[in-house]
């Protein structure tokens, strides 16, 4: 259950009526959210939806269109140089210099933020050992694998101890066990109080990290809750996907019913809010050549408002 809203202290930033344009495009729509001190907050949808416009719009890379976006109390618009010290980012490219070490990346990064060298070696190697990098501290970026750059990256972010992390796209690209890697070093940050805005395409991924999130589609928000309401609220407890010659009888015992479903090409998808003697009857009387039982989950939500068409 979501708590409440607390006061302005505790709001790490706000967005109000935020808008982007590009040659008559609207990318990002008048939305509006809050992030608040110690969370997680998650900003998901399809390529396109407007969600690393609105990230870039945060840490003052690119201007808005309208409205106003305070972070840790200060206007982006006329304080980005302020709230760029105190901000850590993550970004989807691999930005790291290919012709530094490890740690040199660490060190000149440091440097644009004016710590002393000596902090700045300590901060560093401190960051190689929560990385699991000790051992590429002398190699150079070219030599690293996908995650081993992931997390130097992060640990890159991480270089001027800030208040707020944004991480787009942290763990794209990595193999599961480094992907769980970075998800363990997130939940240790979290637990050192610092707040994160995530885009990620793994709903696994944020339904694991984030404590609240929004679901954007065409620059505007869809939903916004904490994953477990998002859950029960749009697709109920359980799905039931059914495939095989007992369709149309099927469709005509959830329509009675009054059984929410989606039809799919040569599947249904039946969101069952715990009622047994619904799921039973389909068990028993409508599974023929395939039936899942599976509990519902995040990415049932985004697909069922945002669509499954692909996109560009």
């Amino acid at each position: 259950m979501d708590t409440m809203v607390p006061d302005n202290t505790d709001r790490i930033v706000q967005v109000e009526n935020l808008g982007k344009r590009f040659n008559g495009l609207v990318a990002v729509d008048s939305i509006s959210f809050t992030v608040r001190a110690g969370e997680c907050f998650g900003l998901l949808g399809p390529n396109g939806a407007g969600k690393t416009s609105t990230i870039r719009m945060l840490y003052g890379f690119s201007p808005p269109s309208t409205g106003t976006i305070r972070v840790l109390g200060l206007d982006v618009a006329t304080q980005w140089r302020q709230i760029r010290s105190r901000i850590g980012v993550c970004q989807q490219e691999n930005t790291l210099d290919p012709d530094l070490t490890v740690f040199q990346n660490l060190l000149i990064f440091a440097g644009y933020f004016r710590i002393p060298r000596s902090l700045a070696s300590e901060r560093a190697e401190e960051l190689l050992r929560f990385f699991a990098l000790e051992k590429k501290r002398e190699a150079t970026v070219g030599e690293l694998s996908g995650g081993l750059a992931r997390r130097l990256t992060l640990a890159r972010a991480l270089i001027n101890d800030p208040e707020l992390i944004i991480l787009d796209e942290p763990t794209t690209g990595l193999d599961p066990q480094s992907r769980h890697l970075l998800w363990e070093r997130l939940h240790t940050l979290r637990a050192r109080g610092k707040t994160f805005i995530l885009t990620t395409h793994y709903m696994e991924e944020a339904a694991q990290l984030c404590d609240r999130l929004v679901i954007i589609d065409h620059g505007r928000i869809l939903v916004e809750g904490t994953p477990a309401r998002l859950i029960e609220e749009h697709v109920g407890r359980s799905i039931i996907e059914t495939a095989g010659p007992e369709q149309e009888a099927l469709r005509g015992f959830l329509h009675d019913h009054a059984v929410d479903y989606d039809e799919l090409t040569d599947r249904l998808i039946i969101y069952n809010n715990g009622d047994t003697a619904i799921e039973r009857a389909i068990r028993e009387d409508f599974c023929g050549r395939q039936c899942i039982f599976r509990s519902a989950t995040l990415e049932d939500v985004f697909l069922r408002l945002t669509g499954r068409e692909l996109r560009e």
